[in-house]
């Protein structure tokens, strides 16, 4: 290995945002057109499980997963005031991440039992990095293991499903997977949201113009939670979709608390209100889809992964990638397209076929052109960010 190599290695595992935000833009940029094409074209994929399975499961326990671990790795320390994690311990949760993705390519290779261990390793080796910081100083942020620990059984009952020969209780696995994921947008975007809102917006004199009412905050987790267990329980049943549509509104009430409009000109910001939004839109197209099975809402689910999930995820790639590495939060305008290519993603995907009166191949196509390009765009102008030094010289 070279000198400069070497040290872009050390870079690279300096902290915890750093590897595992790379890997979340690559996995991104590479997982969605491989889907696509095998969709459009017929190309089959060299894993053995069904594609829409390795796709749902890949997007969120390979790209969401590892967008999660490099937030935690770098919120933990900030939250408990203690040493951040490098080094080793990142590199041995790094390839268990690459090892799971490789294992699940070339599932046909495997057994089964050995590509379920390898891929349920990551979460468990994560929760173990992140539990003594946030035990040791009794952080309020500690519930979130129990969060971690139930994402993670998902993904058991899923391997479970897979083993079993039973699709459909892998496909609720997944199901109640994002419902946990966006239970932690609620609460971890409940604060930053506003929190960076507020900052923006204080040179300006116009932080007041923010609010976050506790009431509300109670409520959207709470709905967020019953939406979560009508999923386990009663998923798909008009049930879910009154508690969909009565989340909806908390969460559409609770956004409008955070002065969005005063943050049109600063893209860095806007993009967070931008990924919040699409959980009221989602959860409200899924309480029409379930309630009265209109076609214009079929695709609800897209609006809570393209657009609430990937959106957030981008959003919190960027900006993280900037603040801990020493640089000022004024986001390229190649990023800026990013996000509005990433949002056109979503409103292709969820109202192609109804409101545009797309072929449903040309849905399929336009959307991952478009997520494709968008992460293109992080990969390539945050890469160099993510394995460079920092500008002030500092460690990290």
């Amino acid at each position: 290995m070279s000198s400069e190599q070497s040290v872009m290695h050390s870079n690279l595992f300096a902290y915890g945002f750093r590897s595992n935000f790379l890997l979340a833009g690559i996995a991104a940029m590479l997982l969605v057109p491989l889907w696509a094409l095998s969709f459009v074209t017929g190309t089959p994929l060299g894993s053995s499980w069904s594609p829409m399975l390795w796709h749902a499961h890949e997007m969120l326990f390979g790209l969401i997963a590892t967008a999660m671990a490099g937030f935690l790795l770098t919120a933990v320390p900030s939250w408990t005031g203690q040493k951040g994690f490098s080094g080793r311990p990142l590199i041995i949760l790094t390839s268990i991440w690459i090892a799971a993705r490789v294992l699940i390519a070339s599932s046909a290779l495997w057994p089964a039992v050995l590509i379920a261990a390898v891929d349920l390793a990551f979460l468990p080796a994560l929760a173990v990095l992140v539990a003594r910081p946030l035990l040791r100083s009794r952080s309020r942020n500690t519930p979130l293991l129990a969060v971690l620990a139930l994402f993670w059984l998902t993904d058991l009952v899923f391997q479970i499903g897979l083993i079993r020969n039973n699709p459909p209780l892998a496909l609720h696995a997944l199901h109640v997977g994002i419902d946990i994921v966006l239970v932690l947008v609620t609460v971890i975007g409940g604060r930053i949201v506003p929190s960076f809102t507020s900052s923006a917006l204080r040179p300006l004199g116009l932080e007041d113009a923010v609010h976050n009412r506790p009431i509300l905050t109670g409520l959207a987790i709470a709905g967020m939670v019953a939406v979560t267990l009508s999923d386990v329980f009663w998923p798909e049943s008009r049930v879910a979709g009154v508690i969909a549509a009565v989340t909806a509104s908390i969460q559409a009430v609770r956004l409008l608390q955070w002065a969005t409009w005063r943050t049109l000109r600063q893209p860095i910001v806007w993009v967070l209100h931008l990924s919040y939004a699409w959980l009221p839109v989602g959860l409200a197209l899924k309480a029409v889809a379930l309630l009265s099975g209109a076609a214009f809402a079929a695709f609800w689910l897209h609006a809570l992964t393209i657009g609430a999930l990937a959106t957030m995820i981008l959003a919190v790639m960027t900006r993280a990638s900037l603040g801990h590495t020493g640089r000022a939060l004024i986001v390229d305008p190649l990023i800026t397209l990013a996000y509005l290519l990433l949002t056109a993603a979503a409103v292709i995907r969820v109202f192609g076929l109804s409101a545009f009166r797309l072929n449903y191949r040309v849905v399929i196509i336009g959307s991952a052109f478009l997520w494709t390009t968008a992460f293109a765009l992080f990969v390539f102008v945050y890469a160099p960010i993510l394995w460079g030094p920092r500008v002030d010289c500092k460690a990290g």
